[in-house]
């Protein structure tokens, strides 16, 4: 198998173009030629770290090992956040490989392959095929972007009837509004500022809260479900009076230190905070069906797929100037 270019992190944080290869393609291993890749903030934590960057990846289907079953050459697939894992543990037959002992991850497995690169090997079993209705560049973001949203209100069985609040308008908060939105769920937007009121509206928003300045919020019927799409911690002080009984807060940005909230108001109101990690297989594969079906589709910022592309689109993301996802393109000027 040929020699491809692949995009690495440093110790030093620049942005490393190196050649790798693989041997010959075993059991259900597929070669994919790299289409578009997102940018995520999971990659800026990693950009010091000797591994190929990238995982929410869009690709054509090259080459097939010898236990491909479904794919062809040809197909256009994508990937996210995880690779393999057991396929025998309790979590794995229930459909919750995420939580699985031997999960591969980005970060922790496969750390010579990633989305940031002219190709990847990948199982065909964690391969998804992407619909008609999605180009690349768009499909690339929802591979955990879009997941991570749709996982948290499809995995805890968020309702039509329920009342959704959206922390953020960002990369996540975009992607979520859109979701929560064409599934009937009456959604409430937080953000620091009015800047992005009609933006929000406009992807499906019923109410928006600048939070700048306020000492209260009054936003009449309670929310039952809270997205917290922004790495910076609100004042929970002032969200957990809003939230409803029996209500869960996701919180699905990565963040350092430790996650603080008013301990009375929680117990009173029975207030659960859920982890969820990225997407299962089956759930990665409704949220592609769901946003082909509905339209939904992220607001990109295209960059090329080479040091000063990725190093640029970075740069966008640190200084909060991405409107909303980063999408690497090969071969863009």
């Amino acid at each position: 198998m040929p020699s491809f270019t692949v995009y690495k992190g440093s110790k030093d944080g620049s942005i490393q173009k190196a050649e790798t290869s693989k041997p010959e393609l075993s059991n259900d291993q597929v070669l994919v030629k790299i289409t578009a890749s997102g940018l995520c903030g999971t990659d800026e934590h990693y950009r010091h770290a000797d591994m190929v960057l990238g995982h929410e990846g869009a690709a054509v289907v090259e080459q097939l090992g010898p236990n491909v079953k479904f794919l062809k050459k040809g197909d256009r697939v994508g990937w996210g956040y995880e690779h393999d894992s057991c396929g025998h543990c309790e979590y794995c037959l229930t459909g919750r490989e995420t939580f699985c002992p031997e999960r591969a991850m980005y970060g922790m497995a496969d750390l010579d392959q990633g989305s940031f690169a002219s190709h990847a090997v990948w199982r065909e079993a964690f391969l998804f095929k992407i619909p008609d209705e999605l180009t690349d560049a768009e499909a690339a973001p929802l591979m955990c972007g879009g997941a991570t949203v749709f996982n948290a209100l499809r995995m805890y069985n968020i309702q039509p009837t329920d009342r959704v609040g959206v922390l953020g308008v960002g990369g996540l908060g975009h992607l979520a509004i859109q979701f929560a939105s064409k599934m009937g769920c009456d959604v409430v937007v937080f953000s620091g500022t009015e800047s992005k009121k009609e933006e929000a509206m406009k992807l499906g928003a019923t109410e928006f809260v600048a939070m700048k300045g306020k000492k209260e919020l009054s936003i009449g019927r309670p929310i039952n479900c809270l997205l917290v799409t922004t790495s910076a911690q609100p004042d929970w002080n002032l969200m957990v009076p809003v939230m409803a009984p029996d209500s869960i807060i996701f919180p699905l940005t990565v963040s350092e230190g430790n996650f603080s909230v008013p301990y009375m108001p929680l117990i009173l109101n029975g207030i659960r905070i859920q982890g969820s990690v990225v997407a299962s297989r089956n759930i990665h594969r409704r949220m592609l069906e769901f946003a082909a079906q509905h339209g939904i589709k992220p607001i990109n910022m295209e960059f090329p797929m080479n040091e000063e592309g990725i190093t640029k689109a970075m740069k966008t993301l640190e200084d909060g100037n991405m409107r909303y996802r980063g999408v690497l393109i090969p071969g863009k000027a």
